[in-house]
């Protein structure tokens, strides 16, 4: 009688882990995807920093040592995501419902051996890493989310 109580309550949490995941979408999405990212990487709110065209909210995460930050427009949708620290983060997480884009992208891209940096474009995203061991760092953005006089260089 216990044994298959604790397997429905065992798929229970299985199927609610699983589909938690899956809501972590943040590219091009609201900004209050945020506060899921931060749980997602067991990570920690560390600031939010305006500018006259955006806003930048930054998550660190212990575990992996990695910084992300989430770029916000003024209508209050991520724009952009950068990241640099010891790993990449899960990009599946950042990417959210772009993630498909991405990972169709980077199948398509044959490998060149001894290029550390990889820049992806595809119709509606742009995805850049670069970087070497213990100093990782990358961004993606959304050309048509891009704030107006947002240049490249400030999403870093």
């Amino acid at each position: 009688m216990m044994l298959p109580i604790c397997r429905i309550s065992l798929c229970m949490a299985l199927v609610i882990s699983l589909s938690y995941d899956l809501a972590h979408a943040t590219l091009g999405e609201p900004a209050q995807t945020i506060v899921r990212d931060t749980n997602a990487f067991s990570g920690k709110f560390l600031k939010s920093t305006n500018t006259a065209r955006y806003r930048v909210e930054s998550i660190a995460s212990g575990i992996t040592a990695t910084t992300v930050r989430e770029y916000v427009n003024p209508s209050g949708v991520v724009f952009a995501v950068a990241w640099n620290g010891l790993v990449h983060p899960d990009l599946q997480v950042l990417l959210g419902n772009y993630h498909d884009d991405y990972r169709k992208a980077l199948a398509g891209t044959p490998r060149q051996p001894g290029r550390r940096g990889l820049k992806l474009t595809t119709r509606r995203l742009v995805v850049e890493t670069w970087g070497h061991m213990r100093n990782l760092q990358g961004r993606a953005y959304l050309s048509e989310l891009l704030p107006e006089g947002v240049s490249l260089d400030e999403i870093r």
